[in-house]
């Protein structure tokens, strides 16, 4: 609640600033920003003019519902997960977004060709494909090191803390699947009150151990300072925490949540040709190609991966490191949008008298 608060008076802050020329811009902070701000911000304004007041959040989707629901909306886009932005669509808070606003590929394909299937919604557009993995500590883990999801809820073979994602969702598919669930049976049996029981009652083998967390700069954070020997998280960050910063950091793919990340527009929004102008512009091959030289997640669009090359350090490739690298593909737990926008609030409800038990 704090930081929304915090997230709610930079919004009023920058409110009365943007006015023609200027777009407010909600995302989720850290190294996932940054690589917004150099592949999509800066050329943007360097063409048009237009200045980007890029905001923070925890969950992006948390200030821009409270907003369209007010009828008070200041922001002009935002970044949020699939799940949300279905919700939020059928809700009637955005924008609908016609695909013939969108730049075909290089040689001409049309977006809806070019575009990887699921990535162009009524009321969203896709940028990314994501993440949330296993990471550990190289130092703390033996000479064995692990790689599968049952690795992470083993604490006798690889004692010490670990830390989660405080909700329901990722959370709940991860216990399922280290208890033998086939990933495209997960929603099945998560989809019944028996599922839902055995999740939780894998949850319980480890939860004297775990770490709760909520924000993406946490995971990274957890393992650094050593109050954890394993984490799941985003693969972004773990990247940037590894390569950037040099962190010994080891990441386990098996069991990986694969989602999008999208661009939506709130009803409302008070710059909305400039909004659906930067969405188009942000989309476009070249730029999601670039966006790939700051962070390592999978572009939304098939063109773009021939332009994936190296990291900004100029040496590093960043093709291992991407979610969408057939090496990183072998096991991968695909989100069921509609099943969590249906679910979410029955689900988390559970989950929290779980934790409070």
């Amino acid at each position: 609640m704090k930081k929304l608060l915090i997230v709610t008076t930079a919004l009023v802050g920058v409110s009365a600033a943007a006015q023609a020329g200027e777009l407010n811009v909600v995302s989720w902070g850290g190294s996932y920003t940054v690589s917004q701000v150099e592949a999509y911000h800066k050329p943007f304004t360097a063409m048009t003019g237009v200045k980007i007041n890029s905001i923070d959040a925890d969950n992006p989707a948390t200030p821009l519902k409270a907003q369209a629901e007010a009828g008070n909306v200041t922001i002009d886009l935002a970044d949020v997960e699939l799940s949300d932005a279905i919700k939020m669509c059928d809700e009637g808070l955005l924008e609908p977004i016609d695909p013939a606003i969108l730049p075909p590929a290089p040689d001409g394909t049309p977006a809806t060709e070019d575009f990887v299937p699921g990535a162009i919604q009524d009321c969203a557009v896709a940028s990314i494909v994501w993440a949330t993995v296993i990471a550990y500590d190289k130092t703390k883990v033996g000479d064995v090191v692990p790689t599968t999801v049952a690795d992470f809820f083993d604490t006798t073979k690889y004692p010490g803390k670990r830390g989660m994602l405080k909700a329901a969702k990722r959370t709940l598919e991860l216990a399922l699947y280290a208890d033998g669930v086939a990933p495209d049976q997960i929603y099945e049996v998560l989809g019944t009150d028996e599922g839902v029981k055995r999740a939780l009652a894998k949850l319980d083998t480890i939860k004297k151990d775990i770490v709760w967390w909520e924000a993406g700069a946490q995971p990274p954070q957890l393992l650094a300072d050593g109050e954890v020997v394993m984490t799941n998280g985003y693969n972004g960050r773990f990247f940037a925490a590894e390569v950037a910063e040099g962190k010994p950091f080891g990441t386990v793919w098996d069991g990986s949540y694969m989602d999008y990340d999208l661009w939506v527009i709130p009803k409302g929004a008070p710059n909305l040709e400039d909004a659906k102008k930067f969405l188009a512009f942000s989309t476009d091959t070249q730029r999601l190609a670039d966006q790939a030289k700051w962070i390592s997640y999978g572009p939304a669009r098939k063109s773009s991966n021939a332009l994936v090359g190296l990291y900004q350090d100029g040496k590093t490739e960043m093709a291992p490191y991407m979610p969408t690298s057939p090496e990183n593909m072998k096991s991968p737990i695909w989100t069921d949008p509609t099943f969590w926008a249906d679910h979410d609030t029955e689900l988390n409800e559970k989950f929290n008298a779980w934790l409070a038990g």
